[in-house]
């Protein structure tokens, strides 16, 4: 099944200058990128992407990881694939570094844990984002990117897919 899936290179992934590592990774997986940018979203829209956290996970949580991601500019990405959301995420590793494995995008440049951010108080930085599934995919992109925005065009990946 080709899905698209959104990427976010979080403010700590682009100040580090991991975003150009982190892209040829997908792209070398086979990933296609139908839309990207460079941008410093304001607290309104990260509010809306991370909505859940507050009721997963409570207002501390939220206004830590709120604070994180506001602090600098992201990279937003789309990425189109076949079973681009669970392959991606796969590849990204656990939310929390210090548990994800090596070989994943997480567990090769990121090792912080939950408890260094809750003792610093301060949100995880873990580098990247990924939708979670199908019905996040559509929301996220559609909160971070216009139609105009994505774009369809082939790949050599595409001629071996199909």
């Amino acid at each position: 099944m080709i899905q698209r899936t959104l990427i976010l290179l979080k403010p700590d992934c682009v100040q580090r200058q991991f975003c150009g590592e982190i892209i040829t990774r997908f792209e070398k997986a086979g990933f296609k990128i139908v839309g990207m940018k460079l941008v410093k979203p304001n607290e309104n829209q990260f509010a809306q992407h991370y909505a859940d956290v507050k009721d997963r996970h409570g207002e501390k949580i939220f206004n830590n990881n709120l604070k994180a991601m506001i602090f600098g500019p992201i990279v937003a990405m789309v990425l189109e694939g076949a079973n681009a959301i669970e392959s991606v995420r796969k590849m990204i590793g656990s939310t929390e570094p210090r548990q994800a494995l090596p070989g994943t995008i997480r567990g090769d440049y990121s090792h912080q844990s939950y408890a260094i951010a809750d003792k610093n108080d301060i949100g995880v930085k873990n580098l990247i984002h990924a939708s979670a599934d199908e019905a996040d995919a559509q929301r996220e992109v559609s909160l971070w990117f216009t139609n105009q925005e994505l774009y369809d065009y082939k790949t050599v990946h595409d001629v071996h897919l199909f």
